[in-house]
């Protein structure tokens, strides 16, 4: 008998050893190596150093990546553990890309099938604890709120264990690859209110707003009110418990709310949205501009910041893994359609920022903080949960860093009378500015919660 199980072993290594040479041989250069469950490996080409090794940790595992073959696949095996990703995971993305887009013949992928089928199908496998069951019509307010809460509502402290300390989840700004994540994301909401031009006193509405961190940068170091929205019950807590502790509460607030159901007949002299945008739909993209429109005061400006996909690829990738496992119903709209939309609704374009690079390099933050922290992020969910995001995310790095996905930051007017209020350069959105140059003084904080509490208006 042990014989047997010996031969069957070694049959079923050669026969993935076969199909490994098939299907990676002609890929250069071939910088990563395969180590199969017997512990045999099949090392990178020569003159390659290894930037990660696959790990096939069963004789299926080959079957259950490839049958069929398509992202859904590859990604649910990973996350499954059928294979592991040793080194380098974002340098995989690109073999991923690669395995789905070669071209094979007929007689070749008969062949190829043909061993896949002789490999067995390990039946059992790790579920993890989250189970996505969306129900009602795509995108109305009932399956919204569902998509949300499974993606933000997923623990605070998981999101703590690879953001920085102001839990920012949206794309920082480096204005030099040395800069830390925190300084990044420091930096990426001081570039927001530069932007928008935000005054002592502007009310400013913050659509998704988080944990709050635009918020409280806002009425701290700009003197604005600021009001938050999110349709996370996880994030709103903390939101407002870092408001309370910080003694804000008389400036800034958070509500949970629906961006189609909120009003405030007051309006707004400046509008937000960081990160929003993908989850609203192409088919819905028009009520979420005219709600701003409506939301805002003639002359206020809306910064909307979102990724955007390449319009040769829209519609072509279904983002099946991202769908089903990390941001159900979210749409990446190219940012072609998000201008002419928003136009539509009345808006002037005033102006228009890819920071891919930016996004790019936050995300590898992102990934190598996970992995850190992957002891720690065990503690408050499943090793599938913790699979899955460090995929998710090295795949969006890749994406960004191949120019399948970008990001922009596009700033709109609800023009009056064909007064911009605008300058005519942008010098003041670069100016070097020290931190304690542009925080609002404790004083001032203190000064306006007098105010508030005598209602003497500001």
């Amino acid at each position: 008998m042990a014989g047997t199980a010996a031969a069957t072993s070694e049959r079923m290594s050669e026969t993935a050893l076969v199909f490994l040479r098939e299907v990676f041989g002609k890929y250069h250069p071939r910088n990563f190596s395969v180590r199969l469950w017997n512990g045999f490996e099949w090392g990178a080409e020569e003159g390659q150093d290894v930037r990660f090794t696959l790990v096939l940790n069963h004789p299926g595992a080959l079957r259950r990546m490839f049958l069929p073959l398509n992202e859904l696949s590859l990604g649910d095996a990973y996350i499954h553990g059928d294979y592991d990703i040793e080194g380098d995971i974002e340098s995989a993305l690109a073999l991923r890309d690669h395995l789905l887009s070669s071209p094979h013949g007929f007689m070749e992928r008969l062949q190829m099938f043909a061993r896949l089928l002789s490999l067995p199908l390990n039946a059992s496998r790790p579920q993890g604890s989250r189970k996505l069951r969306l129900e009602g019509e795509r995108h109305s307010r009932g399956r919204d709120l569902q998509a949300v809460r499974y993606h933000y509502d997923l623990s605070n402290d998981f999101f703590a264990s690879f953001l920085d300390t102001g839990m920012q989840y949206s794309c920082a700004y480096f204005r030099s690859l040395r800069d830390d994540l925190d300084t990044a994301q420091r930096q990426k909401l001081d570039y927001i209110c530069r932007k928008v031009r935000l005054q002592p006193g502007d009310r400013l509405l913050d659509i998704g707003c988080g944990w709050g961190g635009l918020l409280m940068h806002a009425v701290t170091r700009y003197d604005a009110d600021a009001v938050g929205i999110t349709l996370s019950q996880a994030q709103a807590d903390l939101a407002r418990k870092r408001i309370k502790e910080a003694g804000l509460r008389h400036l800034c607030h958070v509500q949970i709310a629906d961006y189609r159901d909120f009003t405030d007949y007051e309006g707004y002299h400046k509008i937000v949205s960081v990160g929003m945008v993908e989850h609203v739909g192409e088919a819905r993209l028009a009520d979420y501009f005219r709600k701003a429109w409506e939301l805002l005061t003639p002359g206020g400006v809306f910064l909307n910041h979102g990724i955007s996909q390449d319009q040769s690829r829209h519609g072509k990738s279904r983002q099946a893994f991202i769908d089903r496992h990390v941001f159900p119903d979210s749409e990446r709209i190219p940012i072609g359609t998000v201008l002419r939309v928003a136009e539509s609704c009345g808006f002037e374009v005033r102006d228009v920022e890819s920071l891919r690079e930016h996004y790019l390099h936050t995300l590898r933050h992102w990934v190598r903080r996970i992995e850190e922290n992957r002891e720690r992020i065990l503690k408050v969910t499943d090793e599938t949960t913790w699979r899955t995001w460090r995929l998710y995310m090295a795949g969006s790095a890749h994406g960004f860093k191949a120019g399948y996905s970008s990001v922009f930051q596009t700033l709109l007017v609800k023009p009056n009378r064909g007064v911009s209020g605008f300058p005519l350069t942008r010098d003041d959105w670069y100016a070097r500015a020290a931190d304690d140059a542009v925080a609002a003084s404790p004083g001032i904080i203190e000064k306006r919660a007098v105010e508030r509490e005598c209602g003497i208006s500001t």
